[in-house]
């Protein structure tokens, strides 16, 4: 597996304590938030320095964010393979899916209101999770 500090500097970015911490987080826990990390990570990085190396990863390529609805931007190292996720409605977990194998079906608009390219698509789908739908039934 390629380490926090390989992917950081592969962008051309100087390898900081705080950029691998963040990365070092985001591949071991993806799908997180900004407050979620900060209150994981050392107290040593303000807010402000969390915010700027997000923008930086995120901007180098490295991570990626996404906002399912109701949500604030959550951040995970799957980048560049159009994938999209699936959200439990009662306990928050996200998982990735993979996006349709061959030509997929969600790049094709019905209109696509005068864009010369299309070449991505966020998809979400909302359900409940196998753990909140047993805990359901032990209610019951």
């Amino acid at each position: 597996m390629t380490t926090a500090d390989e992917l950081i500097k592969r962008a051309g970015l100087r390898s900081t304590a705080p950029r691998r911490a963040v990365l070092d987080m985001l591949l071991t826990r993806p799908h997180l938030t900004a407050p979620e990390l900060a209150s994981a990570l050392p107290a040593t990085l303000s807010h402000q320095g969390l915010y700027n190396v997000l923008d930086d990863l995120r901007r180098a390529g490295i991570v990626r964010s996404f906002e399912p609805a109701g949500s604030i931007a959550r951040y995970e190292t799957r980048v560049g393979d159009n994938h999209h996720h699936l959200v439990c409605r009662d306990c928050g977990k996200i998982t990735d899916v993979d996006c349709a194998i061959g030509m997929p079906p969600c790049l094709t608009p019905i209109d696509d209101a005068g864009f010369s390219a299309i070449d991505e698509a966020e998809v979400t789908w909302w359900g409940t999770c196998t753990t909140c739908t047993e805990s359901q039934k032990g209610q019951r």
